[in-house]
């Protein structure tokens, strides 16, 4: 039994998590913290947590063997670093940090206390994900010349999110909707091609004003010359076709992956996941569901991170993936402040980039 604490319910997700671990026979969610206490009460009473009013409370409970850190951005690093000296595995939502500074703060933190550590991306726990990676890493496509992936929500149409107070939407705790949703599409291209080794992009503020910027779109080039356009928008309010992945011998499209495409209803006969291969006569379509809602995804991460922590595979993703992450985003924000091509590592750059000097 690997018991769990939720450091902050500022972060949504927690709940889905919390959730879903109560039906999990090898793991329970046994108590909770928040800097807003009167949020953190309602959600333990909610789910039957423990309230530990002080986070050394929460950390120093011996019956925790792990920790969700889902606060806001800002505070992860001081979170994630606390739990780690606690001896407490850290299990981090997205993004990882808002500076490299605080991303490598964390990273020495989980390798002073050794404990486990994974991010919580949920797009390396959908099956139509994991069976694109398969593809690819059997040669499916050939050489892959580009590759669209869209990450979107449609947050900021709707005034519950788009309000005075949303941490989500404040620069100094979240920087920009870029950062906070075009993580997802990040770490999915790292997953999938590896490490980039240039960006350029366009990130601003088209059609709200509401929060730092509401749309970007960032082109990465990898290192096999791959070009990779990460498309992400918050304000979204349907789509379609998530993922385009061009090769010399194939073509893959994925259906109805992030929020936006999963709303509305299928068509008959919809396939969630198709392939082209070179001289065939029609696509190949895999026995993947296409109506699985977003939600869905959200609620597949806690599984792997239990089986992860009981030794049994590897984490979603690792601690360094989670910088790089990072810095494939800063790296865009920089683009399209500065109107060039940006290459990576970004330390290739005299200074310290970090949310400060990110706005476009």
């Amino acid at each position: 039994m690997t018991n769990f604490g939720v450091v902050s319910f500022a972060h949504s997700h927690v709940n889905a998590y919390v959730e879903t671990i109560r039906d999990f026979p090898d793991a329970r969610v046994v108590a909770g913290w928040d800097a807003d206490a009167e949020r953190g009460k309602a959600q333990c009473q909610k789910y039957g947590l423990e309230w530990a009013p002080e986070l050394e409370e929460l950390l120093g409970r011996p019956d925790i063997d792990a920790v969700f850190v889902t606060s806001p951005t800002n505070r992860h690093a001081e979170h994630a670093a606390a739990a780690a000296r606690a001896g407490k595995h850290v299990l981090l939502q997205k993004p990882m940090a808002l500076t490299l500074s605080d991303c490598d703060a964390i990273i020495a933190a989980v390798r002073e206390a050794g404990v486990k550590f994974s991010m919580c991306y949920q797009m390396r726990a959908d099956p139509v994900n994991l069976k694109i990676r398969e593809l690819l890493e059997g040669g499916a496509v050939g050489k892959v010349a580009v590759v669209r992936r869209r990450h979107a929500i449609g947050a900021l149409l709707d005034p519950s999110f788009a309000r005075p107070g949303n941490w989500h939407i404040d620069p100094e705790q979240n920087m920009g909707m870029f950062m906070d949703d075009a993580s997802h599409a990040a770490d999915w291209f790292l997953w999938m091609l590896g490490m980039p080794v240039s960006v350029v992009a366009e990130i601003d503020n088209v059609v709200t004003d509401t929060a730092p910027d509401d749309n970007g779109v960032a082109v990465y080039r990898f290192g096999k010359g791959e070009m990779g356009i990460l498309l992400n928008s918050s304000t979204m309010l349907a789509a379609e076709a998530t993922t385009e992945i061009y090769g010399d011998k194939g073509t893959i499209v994925q259906n109805y992956g992030d929020a936006p495409s999963s709303f509305l209803p299928r068509p008959p006969g919809a396939a969630a996941l198709r392939l082209y291969r070179q001289g065939a006569q029609d696509w190949e379509a895999f026995d993947l569901p296409a109506d699985t809602p977003h939600g869905a995804r959200i609620r597949a991460v806690p599984r792997p991170l239990v089986e992860y922590l009981h030794g049994h595979r590897g984490p979603l993703a690792t601690v360094e993936e989670g910088r790089m992450g990072v810095e494939m985003i800063l790296g865009a924000y920089q683009a399209a402040k500065e109107g060039r091509r940006v290459t990576f590592p970004l330390s290739n750059y005299p200074g310290s980039f970090s949310a400060e000097n990110a706005e476009c």
